[in-house]
């Protein structure tokens, strides 16, 4: 494992947050997920359900947690399945966890070998009303492929029909969209190396580099700080490419005089972060660059005043449509009459500002937790707004991911150089 596991008393803190929502006489059982084929005999790299990481921090394939905690034997009442090794697997695989170092890891006493499973839940089942499972519910979701999760409910409620059966996703939602102390420092971690990688590439850019030649830059920094990479696939946009939102293909040459958009953010203990700069590819910003550039500065700026607890989501990123209606009618994109007289339903400034201004982020990019409920302390943000001019081939996002407080927010994002004359300094040093 290269990354620093977190400590057990957070699973254990986070396991007796769901319990308080479990109603009386509930099992709840959550699986990890599979690992995934490519062609041929070769598979994907594993990625822990988030979930399962979430409640147990096991990273391990074929894991099973099972949480019964009116069982009356107090030994069932919190079980974790592991896959039993041996000498081949550890020869053709690796190490896998031991009964030990799975309790070490998440502090769950009864660790059992998932061979054990069908068993022990027959058992924890008959003295249960209520089952809760666990299915991907996330409103960005489009599941082509049958989870593991999904296959097991199959099996569940064919195999106990008359049994209460419950959504475990929604109280996960609940619980995941607030961070823990220790889920913060580990999210700090994954933007201290995404800082790293982007000062480097600071110092690598110039006119005729590769777009996929920085995107490595990036990719270097992040493996040798303990990443096991990008959070997410990504963006490195020259010139016209960063009008376009998801450009993923970084296959063309950055040209003087253009700017890079780039969207990144390292991976780190499967915590994330999600970065966005905007640098010019020669060093210096020309003048219409600048200004566009210091306009969505300042929409960023007011967003962070206006994200408070209390907040409503929907509400706030309205609240951000109006100051971005303001610097894009003082960049001569927007009328001023036009926009009084605009339908509300659809504001013209998404013609140069398209998308959302903050997602929730965390053991997801776009981590769980509603949009729709006012905003709490320890919910983690992003926040990126950007403009979009097509007809000058002009793009520019700034994003940061900052931490909610009583009183106001912590930037995780702090120390990463976002002011257009630090970036110049950094860049012609």
């Amino acid at each position: 494992m290269r990354y620093r596991p977190l400590d057990k008393s957070l699973y254990i803190r986070n396991r007796e947050k769901l319990v308080d929502l479990l109603k009386p006489n509930s099992l709840a059982i959550f699986h990890s997920n599979d690992i995934m084929p490519t062609n041929a005999d070769g598979t994907m790299p594993f990625r822990q359900n988030n979930d399962l990481l979430y409640l147990s921090g096991i990273d391990q394939e074929e894991t099973v947690l099972v949480i019964c905690p009116d069982f009356p034997n107090e030994d069932m009442r919190e079980i974790l399945f592991i896959r039993e090794t041996n000498e081949h697997i550890a020869i053709w695989e690796g190490h896998k966890y031991t009964k030990e170092e799975a309790f070490e890891a998440s502090g769950i006493k009864n660790i059992q070998w998932v061979q054990n499973f069908d068993g022990v839940v027959n058992t924890l089942a008959a003295l249960s009303e209520n089952i809760y499972l666990n299915t991907n519910e996330h409103l960005r979701a489009d599941a082509q492929v049958e989870s593991r999760d999904a296959r097991q409910m199959k099996a569940i409620r064919e195999k106990y029909p008359l049994h209460h059966y419950h959504r475990a996703a929604p109280l996960m939602h609940q619980l995941r969209a607030i961070k823990e102390d220790l889920e913060i420092t580990q999210m700090q971690v994954a933007c201290d190396i995404t800082e790293k990688a982007f000062r480097r590439v600071l110092s690598f850019v110039k006119p005729g580099v590769m777009e996929y030649e920085i995107e490595a830059e990036y990719m270097h920094e992040f493996l040798r700080n303990g990443s096991r990479g990008f959070a997410y696939t990504p963006i490195i946009a020259s010139g016209a490419n960063a009008c376009v939102l998801h450009y993923i293909e970084n296959s063309r040459p950055c040209n003087e005089g253009d700017l890079i958009l780039f969207d990144v953010g390292a991976e780190y203990g499967n915590y994330n972060a999600d970065m966005s700069r905007t640098i010019p590819v020669n060093g210096r910003f020309t003048k219409r660059q600048r200004e566009v550039y210091d306009a969505v500065l300042r929409v960023q700026r007011g967003a962070f005043d206006i994200l408070r607890p209390g907040t409503n989501v929907q509400e706030y990123h309205k609240e951000v449509g109006r100051i971005m209606e303001s610097e894009l009618i003082g960049l001569g994109l927007l009328d001023r009459t036009d926009v009084k007289n605009q339908d509300p339903k659809q504001p013209l400034y998404k013609k140069y500002f398209m998308h959302g201004t903050s997602h929730h982020i965390g053991l997801d990019v776009h981590d769980v937790g509603t949009m729709y409920e006012p905003i709490r302390p320890g919910m983690v943000f992003t926040v990126e707004p950007g403009i979009y001019i097509q007809e000058e081939g002009l793009g520019i996002r700034l994003e940061n991911d900052i931490v909610i407080e009583e009183d106001g927010f912590f930037d995780l994002m702090r120390n990463i150089p976002i002011e257009a004359e630090e970036i110049e300094g950094l860049m012609n040093k």
